[in-house]
């Protein structure tokens, strides 16, 4: 059977209290916002602002009992997880208690494996968000309960399997940054007398393209690179973004076989050497630093050093 979320749901949303009365705040009752979940959120029992009763009667909040499906609804559309317990939360979410009809496990796999299809509903100028009507018109395909409980079962098994390997992978470059330590010492004592350069010693800076949502046309869309991408010695491409890059900032911005790439921003150092993996991929708000050496420096700061 297919139904609309609003047929088998109940959709309730939140609030925020006054945040310059302090008698609203510092109470035990939880209160959860979109900023508290991530990738790996799905069970959550607890939240890191706490409001009072008199917060809760003035700003006339509703709970949501434990077993609902938390969606945010806005900055960013998508993330999700269940409640744990009961609790409130601000008015970035549109949280969806379940009926009898669909498991509430069913229902967060559903929407955790449709962010783009979600970022795709929303509507706003300053910042897109999906209204609570929006989400209550969204349709899902539902089984009887013993196959959905079995797509549950499978799909968490896929997830503990997914944070092994994330695991294993964090523990290889663990030992790779170890090693390197081994073979070259310290780089910052440098007690092994390497020779060093300053960079703006070897090489130019430029500033490169930035992301202007304004200027988007979509008529020269495509991949491109930001600090979250460049993770130890590989790219995360499960979340790339696009934008304009026309045939003149081609040869400027676009990523080449070789390049090696170094975050400034965010956990400084993250590195990783590019090896076309994605055709026509680019370098997006990044001041741009080229070489005046022979061997081909690139490098870009500001949010990520690229090296070739």
């Amino acid at each position: 059977m297919r139904y609309k979320l609003g047929e088998i749901c109940e959709i309730v949303s939140g609030s925020t209290p006054k945040t310059s009365v302090s008698e609203y705040w510092d109470g035990d009752i939880k209160w959860i916002t979109p900023a508290e979940l991530n990738d790996d959120s799905y069970i959550v029992s607890d939240s890191v602002r706490k409001i009072t009763e008199l917060g809760v009667e003035k700003t006339g909040l509703s709970p949501f009992p434990e077993g609902t499906v938390i969606l945010s609804s806005r900055a960013p559309i998508g993330k999700v997880a269940i409640a744990g317990c009961e609790m409130y939360c601000n008015q970035g979410f549109k949280n969806l208690i379940c009926s009898e009809k669909i498991n509430n496990k069913y229902l967060y796999w559903f929407l955790k494996g449709n962010t783009d299809y979600l970022n795709s509903l929303g509507r706003g100028a300053t910042f897109r968000e999906i209204s609570k009507q929006i989400v209550s018109s969204i349709e899902i395909n539902v089984p009887d309960v013993d196959l959905q409980l079995e797509v549950v079962r499978t799909l968490e098994m896929l997830s503990r399997v997914i944070q092994l390997r994330k695991k294993e992978v964090e523990s290889l470059d663990n030992l790779i940054k170890a090693r390197f330590v081994e073979l070259f010492g310290d780089v910052i004592c440098n007690e092994k007398r390497l020779p060093a350069y300053a960079l703006s010693d070897i090489s130019e800076s430029r500033l490169g393209k930035m992301l202007d949502a304004k200027q988007q046309t979509g008529e020269h869309q495509r991949p491109y690179l930001a600090n979250f991408n460049v993770q130890w010695f590989r790219f995360d491409f499960s979340q790339l973004n696009e934008m304009d890059f026309n045939e003149a900032d081609r040869k400027e911005f676009e990523l080449q076989e070789g390049d090696l790439l170094v975050t400034e921003g965010g956990e400084v150092g993250r590195c990783a050497v590019w090896k076309n993996e994605i055709p026509f991929c680019y370098l997006n708000q990044i001041p741009q630093v080229r070489d005046s050496l022979s061997s081909g420096l690139h490098c870009c700061i500001g949010g990520v050093f690229l090296l070739s």
